[in-house]
Formats: structure tokens, C-alpha cells, sequence
């Protein structure tokens, strides 16, 4: 069931949002050679902590999974595509890498959701093209939102950027509903059909959330029960917002 938000939570979950996007962007400078997911671990907890936000993922128990999230992050390189565990096996980053970032801030029984991906030094030009034509997917999704739109316009503009370009989505990755827990109705496929889904009403939020590999967009899952990679170890990308539909139109509220 989709459960919209007031006006008071979009109120609320924007502030969140602007602090969710600092944090992102700190944590995206510590993406250098010699650190590690680690490491990004560990700051997160800081910069949420000195924020006064709690961690959304700790301890989160998807309904599929058969343990709890061990991490207040998801740190995913190159091959991972989303939910890198950084604190169990963590890698060190070295030059070329993609490292996507991916956190939940909660506060006062509110979450938003956001994820970028940046490059370790100087990565390949394959690599750039990737992380740039994901994070335009993201914008393309949310250019395509308007009140009493669906959300099948959403993952209909971003497959047919992606179309345009020389990557694959992810295969059975999407978006969903966010703001009273991490993952709520509805569903928010990268791959659909215009005009179909649920009306883009006030009071909707929603976590969009393109993933492109340079592969088939096929994945397999790591037996940590949590990462999602690609089945050619291709790289891969990933960019995520949480969105409002408003009756002023549609706010980016991790932007």
C-alpha cells in the first residue's frame, strides 16, 4: 500500500535531504587512492553523528535477506553494483576505480535515500562515459515526473536514454517508496512503460534509482546475501535521489 506524506513530513524530510546531500558529497571526497570502503564506513558514522541523523540501513532487515544490514552504508566498486558491505572484507581503492556510495538518514521516524558514484583518481573513459550517462538516466527520470503522471513515465525515460547510450540497466534493480521506512510502495522500475503504474500524487516520495553497467545488465548475487554484481564482473554505476510530488510540482529532495 502506498502511503503518501503531509505536507509537515515533506517539510521535514527536505531538511534531512540537505544534509543527506553534504554528507554524500564529504564522504565522495574521501574516494582517493589507499582508503578504503572501510574507511567511508567509519566517516559516514561521523559525519552522521556530528549531523545528529541516525543510520536508516544499520540493521535493516529486508524481507529477502537472512540477517540484518551490518553497515550504516552501502559501499559498492566497480563490479558491485549496489549494497556493498564495507565492513566485511573491505577493499582499498586504487586508481580507476568507481565507488558508489549509497546511505540512509533517519530522523524523528523519517528517511531519505540517496547514492552517487565517483571516480578514484583518473578512471578510464569508459568508466566516465558510465558514471555519466547514469547520473543523466537519474535526471531523465525525474524530468519525465509530473503530478497525476505514473510512475511509468519514470522508468520510461530512463530506458530510453539508456537506449541512447552504449550501457545496460540492471536487470530486477529499482527504485521504491521511501520516507516512513527504506523500502515502501511503490515499486519504481528502471525499464517501463509510459503511462502505466501507480498516478504520481501529491504527497508521493520516492527513492529513483538508475544502475547501468557497461555488461548485459545481467547480475548475480555475492554470498554476503546483500551485493548485487554483475555477471561479467563488467563496471557499473549508480545514482539515486528521493523525490517529492508536491502541489508545487516535483522537489529533489537529496539535491
Amino acid at each position: 500500500m502506498i502511503r503518501l506524506k503531509t505536507k509537515e513530513d515533506i517539510l521535514k524530510l527536505r531538511e534531512i535531504g540537505k544534509r543527506h546531500n553534504e554528507i554524500l558529497k564529504l564522504l565522495s571526497r574521501e574516494c582517493v587512492p589507499g582508503k578504503g570502503t572501510n574507511d567511508i564506513e567509519k566517516k559516514a558514522v561521523e559525519l552522521m553523528e556530528k549531523a545528529g541523523l541516525e543510520p536508516a540501513f544499520l540493521g535493516y532487515k529486508p524481507k529477502d535477506t537472512a540477517r540484518p544490514y551490518p553497515a550504516v552504508t552501502c559501499v559498492s566498486v566497480n563490479e558491485e553494483i549496489v549494497h556493498g558491505v564495507p565492513n566485511e572484507n573491505p577493499r582499498t581503492f586504487k586508481g580507476g576505480d568507481l565507488v558508489s556510495i549509497d546511505i540512509g538518514l533517519k530522523d524523528k521516524g523519517l528517511i531519505t535515500d540517496a547514492a552517487v558514484t565517483t571516480c578514484v583518481g583518473n578512471c578510464a573513459k569508459e568508466k566516465q562515459e558510465l558514471n555519466w550517462a547514469t547520473e543523466e538516466a537519474l535526471y531523465k527520470g525525474i524530468e519525465a515526473m509530473g503530478l497525476d503522471g505514473y510512475v511509468g513515465d519514470i522508468g520510461a525515460a530512463i530506458s530510453s536514454f539508456v537506449r541512447s547510450t552504449p550501457f545496460s540497466v540492471a536487470r530486477y534493480l529499482s527504485g521504491h517508496g521511501v520516507g516512513y521506512s527504506v523500502h515502501e510502495d511503490p515499486f519504481v522500475p528502471n525499464v517501463n512503460k509510459k503511462g502505466t503504474g501507480p498516478r504520481l500524487k501529491e504527497g508521493l516520495v520516492i527513492a529513483i534509482e538508475p544502475m547501468l553497467t557497461t555488461g548485459s545488465g545481467d547480475i548475480v548475487l555475492a554470498e554476503n546475501g546483500f551485493t548485487y554484481l554483475t555477471k561479467e564482473g563488467t563496471p557499473s554505476a549508480h545514482w539515486e535521489h528521493t523525490v517529492a510530488v508536491t502541489d508545487k510540482g516535483i522537489e529533489v529532495l537529496t539535491g
